[in-house]
């Protein structure tokens, strides 16, 4: 038997050694191999997990969650950041791609859980979810290339496009679940339209008032950095404590922070070395959070999901391509590149728990088809950007 002690001070340490060691393998494949960091990272967090036999307790409800949603706090921020509405209104094929690719993988999704006989619900939440595009995936992805072009850009773009829908579908599915459930309309609402609107003015609010403080006090240069990721860490505390949703209340933040013309350098906008350190520890939680067991449970299914959204996505980005204004080759790498979808269905999945809403336990194949995408996703993404040719990295690496 472990002293009593000792098993305490191991706990306490797990976390930490757990990021170090992920971020090491995450050194050693990119330098070695050439793979994507975050991927690595998501295979450690799986390796490391208890429920694979590792020394990982399952992490839903500790305090590390908090981070993790702090973290994809600061990539949705980023994200929105990066989101030019004036582009959107001036060549709106890009906006009817989104519509197109993102309504389309939801049906299509939605077509093959029902074939294999999943429930209603768990059906309506798996397509939901497989609309979105990992932004955690293709942010580090493209920053880690230095990655810049129009097919970076619709990737951006795209991503933020299907993410919104795909919370927003999210939310209407998980209001119908709980009217459905016996509860009220008032309680349905709540869960969609009421916590859709509130996390979205939020977050405009915070976009509004950081901006209008850092010009109050002058040298937005030196303290634009820290401002906004103080701002992200209490807009997550505020919005994750209310039950909205800190996912849209970022993305709305720094949508508005761009358009208040707060001008943030490179490495203000990827947060530097507290970015890095936290899409470490985002993605070891999402791959401790996954059950090795549960992995064999639903893998037909779960290579079929992967397939069709894909072929889907790639499809929607392809045909619409010219309309849009780029070639046919480089509509289907946007597609290619929009491969990952990994950590939104994780934090999402979390978010549904104080309804009793299990989804992750209900939805056979979702952590197949997490750790499948996790993997392969982001290396899919770092070879459709680097033959788009929209990087510096040379083509063989």
């Amino acid at each position: 038997m472990i002293p009593e002690t000792l098993l305490s001070l191991l706990t306490s340490v797990a976390w930490p050694a757990a990021i170090a060691i992920a971020w090491t393998i995450g050194e050693i494949a990119y330098r070695l191999l050439s793979l994507p960091r975050i991927s690595s990272y998501g295979v450690a967090g799986f390796v490391m997990a208890a429920s694979q036999g590792g020394f990982l307790a399952n992490p839903s409800g500790q305090p590390v969650a908090l981070l993790a949603h702090f973290a994809f706090g600061l990539i949705l921020f980023e994200l929105g950041y990066r989101i030019n509405l004036r582009w959107l209104r001036v060549n709106p094929w890009l906006t009817i791609t989104s519509l197109i690719e993102a309504s389309g993988t939801f049906a299509a999704v939605f077509v093959l859980a029902q074939a294999f006989a999943l429930p209603t619900v768990p059906s309506l939440l798996l397509a939901a979810l497989a609309m979105a595009t990992s932004p955690a995936a293709v942010l580090r992805v493209a920053n880690e290339l230095q990655s810049s072009g129009q097919v970076t850009e619709r990737l951006f773009h795209l991503t933020a496009c299907n993410c919104v829908l795909s919370l927003f579908i999210f939310k209407a599915v998980v209001g119908y679940w709980v009217l459905a459930s016996a509860g009220t309309a008032s309680e349905a609402v709540w869960n969609s339209l009421v916590v859709i609107g509130v996390s979205v003015a939020i977050g405009a609010a915070f976009g509004v008032a950081v901006p209008a403080l850092l010009r109050q006090l002058g040298n937005i240069d030196r303290n634009a950095t820290v401002a906004f990721a103080t701002a992200a860490l209490l807009l997550t505390a505020v919005t994750h404590a209310f039950r909205f949703s800190p996912l849209l209340a970022a993305l709305a933040f720094g949508l508005v922070a761009r358009h208040r013309r707060a001008i943030l350098s490179q490495a203000q906008r990827n947060f530097g070395t507290l970015g890095d350190l936290l899409t470490v520890l985002l993605f070891v939680f999402v791959a401790a959070s996954l059950d090795w067991h549960q992995l064999g449970k639903g893998i037909t299914l779960a290579l079929a999901v992967v397939a069709a959204r894909l072929a889907v996505k790639v499809a929607a980005t392809t045909v619409f391509a010219h309309l849009s204004g780029i070639t046919w080759r480089k509509g289907a790498l946007t597609g290619l590149a929009m491969t990952p979808m990994s950590v939104l269905v994780i934090v999402l999945l979390e978010q549904t728990r104080h309804l009793k809403l299990y989804a992750l336990d209900q939805v056979a194949g979702l952590a197949a088809i997490v750790l499948l995408l996790e993997v392969i996703g982001p290396i899919v993404t770092r070879r459709a950007l680097v033959w788009a040719g929209e990087t510096h990295q040379p083509a063989g690496r």
